[in-house]
């Protein structure tokens, strides 16, 4: 599975980006798609989750209420709007994919990272 994320940039505090992630290849076995950040000090974090089946989403405290993450299965694309930004939001974002495998066994894909620089 390759995943293309775009959508990354600057923008003041309190303003909104939207970010797309697309997957190829092999995506009849995506479980779920989601987005993690790396903050300038390295640490990454769960941004956001959404399962492929029922849709079910799973966001980090942080950004619940502003950020809302979805998808289009028809285009095995997932999107994460980004409202009421804040600088701490700064942080390279990355799309990421587990997938299942031909013989059950559950495959992470990450794709390259996209920079979001939130000014204050």
């Amino acid at each position: 599975v390759q995943l293309q994320a775009s959508g990354g940039g600057l923008v003041q505090a309190g303003g909104s980006l939207r970010l797309s992630c697309a997957a190829s290849g092999s995506t009849y076995g995506i479980k779920d798609m989601g987005w993690y950040r790396q903050a300038p000090d390295n640490t990454r974090e769960l941004v956001a989750v959404i399962t492929s089946g029922d849709g079910a989403t799973k966001y980090a405290d942080s950004v619940k209420g502003r950020f809302t993450i979805s998808k289009d299965n028809a285009e095995n694309t997932v999107y994460l709007q980004m409202n009421s930004l804040k600088p701490e939001d700064t942080a390279v974002y990355y799309c990421r994919t587990n997938t299942w495998g031909d013989r059950g066994n559950l495959l992470g894909y990450w794709g390259k990272g996209t920079q979001v620089t939130v000014s204050s």
